[in-house]
């Protein structure tokens, strides 16, 4: 079969807090499935051809590298427009999130986004201080609690009809910004995320959740599909408990929501 695809854009500028470890996780997971893979790293003035990819990767990244990768990206708009709306598999982190939306803020400026995806991303003047905690979120994706670490000073805000990527359940941490309790957003096959981590390493089921999208979208273009066969998850569902056990979430008050 054809490798599973995955791209990673500008990893030379959009790298934060082991963001790459996202395709780490997600190509060991293939590998331990005898499922190939490819990737592929897009750095800044390279081209690629989103046609031939499966799953699409977006870190963050300080606030320079991340201008550039936005200037970059918007080079890049109707191609990964046309990738999302045919429900291509997107992953995106932090600024990479921010991004996708219709503006984000750099030194206090509106920068333009790609407008992507309805969110907008700006800063909040009666709480100006950066959103920087370890944080839980309770998520429609799968039953397991989803377990990460934010640092961002933008507020996200997200349109009519969306829905975030998670609930926070966590007495520590934010998500998309002071007051709604909420982080990230799922938009088709888009997850955009304030998480950090990397958030794939302690959140397994995430990592195949993505995996089993780019399997039915292979389908729909003519190629053939992957079997994601049961995994022995015992070491990353152990780092999962010690962080809810270190913030102190008792996984027995958890509503687990089966994946969709």
């Amino acid at each position: 079969m054809r490798p599973v695809t995955i791209a990673h854009i500008f990893p030379d500028l959009l790298n934060l807090y082991g963001d790459g470890g996202n395709l780490v996780c997600l190509k060991q997971r293939c590998a331990w499935r005898g499922i190939p893979v490819e990737v592929i790293a897009q750095r800044y003035g390279e081209s690629l051809d989103l046609s031939q990819v499966d799953i699409v990767f977006l870190g963050g990244g300080p606030d320079r590298e991340q201008k550039l990768a936005s200037e970059g990206l918007l080079r890049m708009r109707d191609a990964l427009k046309e990738y999302v709306e045919a429900e291509g598999v997107l992953l995106a982190i932090c600024g990479g999130y921010q991004i996708l939306g219709k503006e984000w803020l750099l030194a206090g400026e509106s920068i333009e986004g790609l407008g992507i995806v309805d969110i907008v991303t700006k800063r909040v003047n009666r709480k100006p201080r950066r959103l920087i905690e370890n944080i839980v979120l309770q998520s429609p994706l799968c039953p397991m609690p989803v377990v990460g670490y934010e640092n961002h000073a933008g507020r996200t805000f997200l349109g009519e009809g969306l829905k975030p990527f998670g609930k926070v359940i966590s007495t520590t941490g934010w998500g998309n910004n002071d007051d709604d309790k909420q982080d990230g957003v799922l938009y088709k096959n888009v997850l955009g995320t304030y998480l950090h981590g990397p958030l794939l390493g302690k959140n397994p089921q995430i990592a195949d959740h993505l995996l089993k999208q780019a399997s039915s979208v292979r389908t729909q273009r003519g190629l053939e599909a992957f079997e994601l066969s049961p995994l022995d998850d015992t070491i990353e569902k152990a780092a999962n408990e010690a962080m809810l056990k270190r913030l102190n979430v008792a996984r027995q008050n958890i509503t687990t929501t089966e994946p969709s």
